[in-house]
């Protein structure tokens, strides 16, 4: 059973008229300290599970394929527990320079993500550390255009915020008051350097303390999320950015909210950190599991295109070219493997018909390509969700 604590205090702050009642959390790490111990054989699990999916890409034919797509997924789905509703194929679409059928702004909120990862990803191995500064880069490129934009992007709020709710009055959950925040955000960044808990429990309080300062204005959530992946990055535990826990907040968004606030009312951080741990496990899981099937798809695909195919060779082109963007259009594969449009169209009608690819547009001109199987295959469970309410 969960140690009831206080994790952190009430005050008075005043947001457009309304008094309300804002919580300021207590630093990491809880007191009184955890009970670890009945976690060890869950964080074992966790732990074994990211060595595996460490290793399990270095099994595909280029892992940076993999890397590729699988940040342009948890891009979509940690945009999708926010509420947009765009797709991982509108995403490639866009990125290809086509027109998604999803929302527009959607999208860009989409893009914007994966431009924050990878910017954060190249922070970290010009050897800058995690901090409160390199937050603020990332926030920046995470709302530097569209929805947002407005919400002093890298900038920490100097206004109150809060969570739920049609006016702060009837708010779910209001944060840190602004004249706190930075002695909240000092704290918070010394903790990011204590290494005295195993790693993964870290990055669980890391990650509910975040949330709870909610140090900006927008784009909290996603950036909680996208810090996880960076600390594992910066930790050594993984190699590459492959862990990404979205799909699983996803899936358990209630329990995942429910948890949030329990830890702040409650302060039961062993609950927390037990659904935490086997989000870990099972991400990690079914990302090593579709690591190898990909590999399976990419070595079925290819023995039949040499088995089949009348230009194997210009086809093998094409078909890695589609492992890395499954959404294509004639145009883009054929200045990506510098072939003539000719050439590009007579190769996707013959893998048409060896069912690696679909056509989708039903046009004559500017048509459209999808490798579905490996569109299927990394796009698993990233369906839009309803909006909340």
């Amino acid at each position: 059973m969960s140690i009831r604590r206080e994790t952190g205090h009430y005050r008075v702050s005043t947001i457009v008229g309304e008094q309300v009642q804002a919580y300021i959390p207590k630093p990491l790490p809880p007191l009184p300290p955890l009970e670890i111990e009945p976690l060890y054989s869950l964080l074992d699990r966790a732990n074994h599970a990211l060595g595996r999916l460490d290793g399990s890409t270095a099994l595909l034919p280029d892992p940076k394929l993999f890397i590729y797509l699988y940040l342009r997924k948890e891009a979509v789905l940690s945009s999708q527990i926010e509420g947009t509703q765009s797709s991982l194929s509108d995403l490639l679409q866009f990125e290809s320079g086509l027109m998604p059928e999803g929302q527009l702004d959607d999208v860009i909120e989409i893009s914007n993500y994966v431009a924050a990862m990878e910017h954060g990803l190249k922070r970290l191995k010009e050897g800058f550390p995690i901090s409160l500064r390199l937050l603020c880069e990332i926030h920046g490129v995470l709302l530097r255009k569209g929805r947002g934009a407005e919400r002093t992007p890298g900038e920490f709020r100097r206004s109150q915020n809060w969570i739920g709710g049609t006016r702060p009055g009837n708010a779910t959950f209001v944060p840190v008051p602004p004249e706190d925040l930075m002695e909240c955000l000092d704290a918070f960044e010394k903790y990011l350097y204590d290494d005295r808990m195993p790693l993964l429990v870290k990055l669980g309080l890391v990650h509910v303390q975040f949330e709870t300062i909610h140090p900006f204005l927008d784009g909290n959530g996603r950036l909680g999320r996208l810090l996880l992946t960076l600390l594992l990055c910066e930790s050594g535990v993984l190699r590459e950015p492959l862990l990404y826990l979205s799909l699983y907040l996803k899936s358990n968004r209630n329990r995942y909210y429910e948890l949030l606030q329990m830890v702040r009312t409650e302060g039961v951080w062993e609950e927390w950190l037990r659904f935490f741990l086997e989000g870990v496990e099972s991400t990690a899981s079914q990302a090593a599991e579709t690591a190898i099937q990909l590999r399976e798809l990419f070595r079925e695909d290819s023995q039949r295109i040499q088995a089949q195919a009348k230009s194997a060779s210009t086809s093998l082109q094409i078909h890695s070219y589609l492992q890395v963007k499954p959404v294509a259009s004639i145009g883009s594969i054929a200045a990506g493997v510098s072939k003539t449009v000719t050439t590009v169209a007579a190769v996707l009608a013959n893998l048409q018909k060896l069912g690696i690819v679909t056509e989708t547009t039903g046009r004559r001109r500017n048509r459209v390509f999808i490798y579905q199987r490996c569109l299927d295959l990394i796009g698993a469970g990233t369906e839009p969700l309803p909006r909340l309410r």
